[in-house]
């Protein structure tokens, strides 16, 4: 370890948090609609039928997602053109407005068909402003090169424990409010409260990364007049296959994470009876496990290799995932909890080196492009869907642990994927 090491310490602590605290806003924000789409449902999307409801709640979710690969477009281009502290300022307040925006929507009854169209144009900004935020910080954080030198893995998987602690904080935040106010004040107004504070951590965002250094290989490309004057082009043209490689490496986690950490909040307290503030607290601690291992096998990555450790994830989710469904169908918390920790150690392993694998696929010049691209494009076709699919199977076939076949299928592409990527662990520089 030499001096300059240790004084580029600091600087590159402060550079991993500003670039990661978008991560806690943009996903605290996205994800209390998840959490309190039965009460939405009901007041947004109402129907006789609440199988109706949920699906037409769940297709507006689905929705914002599929505004992700415009977004990745979008700021895809401001990152590699203008660079990537700019593209991460923009993001976090395309976030934060419309967030507190939902707060004071008025519903159905209000206003009629006018409250699930304006619900509907919010979610598109929000889907928009996501798809430059995590593959945008991710970017940031790898490209700054962060001490101790060889820990690339680590540090990218701090930008996935962000997105997972804005999550977490929506979920507890979630879960002290159906705690704190009856069943019929949070149908009432009390559901709104936690969108408020979107504003807030939207302003604490911003701040931060206006005090942030652009990344120096960025810098470093623009001065020597290298930036690509056509990204989006150069990227799909140069690194197509490399960009399918991402669609099909987020199979598994954009499928899993929110059939497990978003759906099945609302599975538990709908097909098997389990209260909602019961739901939500087992989310809240399995969601603090999957934060500390992420982590883990982040660094894990950064020693034994990238592959390895994604391949046993997936390998984990495929063997586990019909059993641990059948266990969740029978209604009782304890178990329930047990089976969410099993998923989160099989899910730690995909997410903890996922991000450097994405950035060491691609150089420089349209590195922001066709991450946003890849990644953007496979969360919008198989996380914007895995709630509706779920919902959409149970109805269908009647059966509780359906969903669980889709999680098996999702791991198997993406386990075919990664054993198929390059080893890339050992690269010295991005």
């Amino acid at each position: 370890m030499t001096i300059s090491d240790k004084t580029n310490a600091p600087s590159s602590i402060k550079n991993v948090t500003a670039g990661c605290v978008g991560n806690v806003l943009e996903w605290y924000d996205f994800a209390l609609y998840g959490f309190f789409a039965p009460i939405i449902a009901k007041l947004f999307f109402p129907s006789d039928n609440q199988i109706t409801s949920l699906l037409a709640t769940f297709g507006v979710f689905a929705v914002g997602f599929f505004m992700r690969p415009v977004g990745s477009v979008i700021f895809g281009i401001l990152g590699d053109r203008l660079g990537r502290k700019k593209a991460l300022e923009i993001s976090v307040i395309m976030m934060a407005v419309p967030t507190t925006l939902i707060g004071v929507l008025p519903t159905y009854a209000d206003v009629g068909i006018l409250a699930p169209i304006l619900m509907t144009l919010i979610r598109l900004i929000q889907g928009a402003s996501v798809g430059g935020e995590f593959t945008g910080s991710i970017s940031f954080i790898v490209e700054h090169a962060p001490f101790p030198p060889g820990r690339r893995g680590f540090y990218s998987s701090w930008a996935v424990f962000s997105l997972l602690d804005g999550i977490l904080l929506g979920s507890a935040i979630a879960g002290v409010v159906t705690n704190i106010f009856t069943q019929e004040q949070v149908q009432g107004f009390a559901w709104r409260l936690p969108f408020f504070l979107g504003i807030v951590i939207g302003l604490i965002g911003l701040y931060l990364r206006r005090g942030l250094d652009e990344s120096p290989t960025f810098k470093k490309l623009k001065a020597a007049g290298q930036l690509s004057k056509r990204p989006i082009r150069d990227a799909i043209h140069n690194h197509w296959r490399e960009i399918l490689k991402v669609v099909g490496a987020t199979c598994v986690g954009s499928i899993n994470f929110y059939m497990i950490f978003v759906y099945l909040t609302t599975f538990l307290s709908t097909e098997t009876h389990v209260l909602l503030s019961s739901a939500l607290d087992i989310n809240t601690i399995s969601m603090v496990v999957l934060m500390i291992l992420t982590p883990l096998m982040g660094l894990l990555s950064d020693l034994k290799g990238r592959k390895p450790v994604l391949i046993a994830g997936c390998l984990i989710i495929a063997v586990f995932a019909i059993p641990l469904f059948i266990v969740l169908t029978k209604g009782h918390p304890v178990y329930d909890l047990l089976a969410q920790f099993v998923f989160a150690f099989g899910l730690s392993m995909v997410f903890g080196p996922f991000g450097a694998m994405m950035v060491e696929l691609f150089p420089t010049k349209v590195r922001m492009s066709a991450v946003s691209i890849g990644y953007n494009a496979g969360f919008a076709v198989f996380g914007a869907t895995a709630p509706f699919v779920a919902t959409y199977l149970i109805d269908a076939t009647g059966s509780k642990i359906s969903p669980s076949y889709y999680l098996v299928a999702a791991a198997l592409i993406s386990l075919f994927v990664f054993i198929k990527i390059r080893e890339s662990f050992r690269d010295e520089e991005v």
